[in-house]
């Protein structure tokens, strides 16, 4: 069978610390094989193909709403320029492709609407009704994958890609400390996760200054003297010292250059977009419509019965059970149709759009 030879060059081609598709640990629920694709290969299929969570990912702010700027990153190209810097590393390192695919492809299926804004009121509003309970998207992303797809039957992926997705989010950690002290499950999940920090800090720069959020002229002269004045040189230089410091080695590693000015360009960015007055102020907007669903959908039986249960009657549900709902409705929810159930809920309806 062609996956029997796939599998075949995998052993014989690629490096000894990577995850070859024959020895995967397997899914929760057994399969037979396919006869063509390799393990690996089918779970990015099922992201790709299955998962509409995936397809959403096409309205949901990356960091800048775009619902006014056509050229914004969404969630969704985001995830297809991590896709692309972490197979890039795996071709070069000789790690399994396609298990780096799949787990780049999943890694944010779980988001809310309005980016880590978004996340963040999720969090907050969500413990008020369980006090117990947390939102956390890496976690989130893989409960879509394993019981909210499909209707609650999951997409049965693999236990590398599961956990991959799981490992992929370091927070605003720098990546200097993260190289030297993180421990994944696999050199294919470490590359997700670096190419993840590659990604963002390169591409919600190339957004700032399309905003005009900030000035080409007031990047920090050390950063820009090392890693260059362009959007793809950038990007090339991490990724080519990445590939330099890491070939053949049981952990990836950047020079300490490389590292300090990548860790200087999110602090940067930090400071000077993520934190900005301006990004505060629509952080603010959007945490406002993400509290106000959560808090309607759990005090409103009527909403609750009609957009979330399917017609159960809020009363058969503890309050735990209902808001453990309501978090994955609001989180699955599109910038889109979250504004407008924000606005369905708080306008009267005889007001007129002028959109």
């Amino acid at each position: 069978m062609i996956r029997e030879q796939i599998e075949a060059r995998e052993a014989e081609y690629l490096s000894p610390f990577a995850v070859l598709s024959s020895a995967s640990r397997g899914r929760e629920r057994p399969e037979e094989p396919d006869s063509v694709r390799t393990l690996f290969q089918r779970d990015r299929d099922r992201i790709i193909h299955l998962c509409v969570a995936f397809r959403r990912l096409s309205q949901k702010t990356q960091v800048f709403i775009a619902s006014t700027q056509d050229h914004f990153r969404t969630r969704l190209s985001h995830t297809l320029e991590v896709a692309q810097i972490a197979r890039t590393g795996a071709k070069a390192l000789r790690l399994n492709e396609d298990l780096v695919e799949a787990i780049a492809l999943g890694h944010d299926v779980g988001h809310t609407p309005f980016g880590h804004a978004g996340e963040d009121a999720l969090d907050v509003v969500y413990s008020r009704y369980d006090p117990g309970a947390r939102f956390a998207h890496h976690i989130h992303s893989l409960r879509v994958l394993e019981h909210l797809e499909r209707d609650g039957a999951g997409l049965n992926l693999s236990w590398e890609v599961r956990q991959g997705i799981l490992e992929h989010s370091k927070s605003m950690a720098d990546l200097a400390l993260d190289l030297e002290t993180t421990q994944t499950s696999s050199l294919e999940a470490m590359l997700v996760r670096i190419s993840d920090r590659i990604a963002y800090v390169n591409h919600d720069l190339d957004d700032a200054l399309r905003a005009g959020l900030i000035a080409p002229d007031q990047l920090p002269r050390p950063v820009v003297a090392v890693l260059g004045e362009r959007h793809g040189e950038r990007v090339g230089r991490m990724v080519q010292d990445l590939i330099a410091h890491s070939v053949d080695r049981p952990r990836l590693g950047m020079s300490p250059a490389l590292l300090e000015a990548t860790d200087a360009l999110k602090n940067f960015l930090m400071e000077r977009v993520y934190q900005s007055e301006w990004m505060r102020l629509e952080a603010r907007k959007a945490q406002r419509i993400v509290e106000t669903l959560f808090e309607i959908y759990m005090e409103s039986a009527e909403a609750f019965t009609r957009d979330v249960a399917q017609g159960q009657p809020a009363d058969t549900y503890s309050t735990e059970d209902r808001a453990r709902l309501v978090c994955d409705y609001v989180a699955g929810m599109t910038d889109r149709f979250a504004r407008e159930k924000y606005l369905g809920f708080v306008l009267p309806s005889g007001v007129p759009s002028f959109e």
